[in-house]
């Protein structure tokens, strides 16, 4: 049972203003973004299945699995997608301590900068919490490090074993508009669901006319 709407209520997003929830524009962009990778296997068919579609994302990191498959890290990288930071553990803020938390961040942020090969990739830190939770002491410490924290406008569901991958498509496409930033998961976890999903998202706007960015 979802106890999160698949679509972020405006009332959320006004609550927490300095936060990124969705790319304001007129024109007709989505903002794909995968959490938890690089996952072997499913990473890589991502980024084939992207790029069959000309469509750029934002991949947002988990650092031990950037140590432990460094090789897929930079195909994410040699395609030009955005990478962000997800924590080095997927650490859920609520339960740890905040230098526990920072550091955590830190450590993964310094794996990210250790391997970029273009510059222009790594201009703008991005911070995406684990499960969409931290505490407010948390936040504000990770924006005076000059991240963006990113959360987004639509939830696929992908992760969630409970719902169908038709539901998972009906939660993308009765939900995504102009500027949307949609979550998705390059994990073990959703590759059922993502795998029947991301092909046809990326048909059905592609056909509207909308073009995929990376943050």
């Amino acid at each position: 049972m979802k106890l999160i709407p698949a679509k972020t209520p405006g009332f959320v997003k006004t609550l927490f203003p300095s936060f990124v929830w969705n790319i304001n524009t007129a024109k007709k962009e989505l903002y794909l973004t995968f959490d938890d990778g690089p996952t072997p296997e499913i990473t890589n068919w991502v980024l084939q299945t992207l790029k069959d579609y000309n469509a750029k994302a934002t991949f947002f990191c988990i650092g031990n699995n950037i140590e432990k498959y460094p090789e897929i890290f930079k195909n994410i990288l040699s395609e030009n997608h955005t990478v962000g930071n997800h924590t080095y553990n997927h650490l859920k803020g609520w339960n740890h301590k905040t230098k526990d938390y920072i550091d955590d961040i830190i450590q993964t942020q310094n794996l990210i900068d250790s391997k970029l090969v273009n510059e222009a990739l790594g201009a703008e830190s991005l911070f995406r919490p684990p499960y969409g939770k931290f505490k407010v002491k948390q936040g504000k410490q990770i924006q005076d490090l000059g991240y963006k924290i990113v959360l987004w406008d639509v939830l696929s569901y992908d992760w969630d074993k409970t719902i169908t991958e038709e539901a998972c498509y009906n939660n993308v496409t009765s939900a995504a508009k102009e500027g949307s930033i949609i979550v998705f998961h390059d994990s073990i976890k959703a590759s059922k669901n993502l795998m029947y999903v991301l092909p046809k998202v990326l048909k059905y706007y592609s056909e509207k006319g909308f073009k995929f960015k990376s943050i």
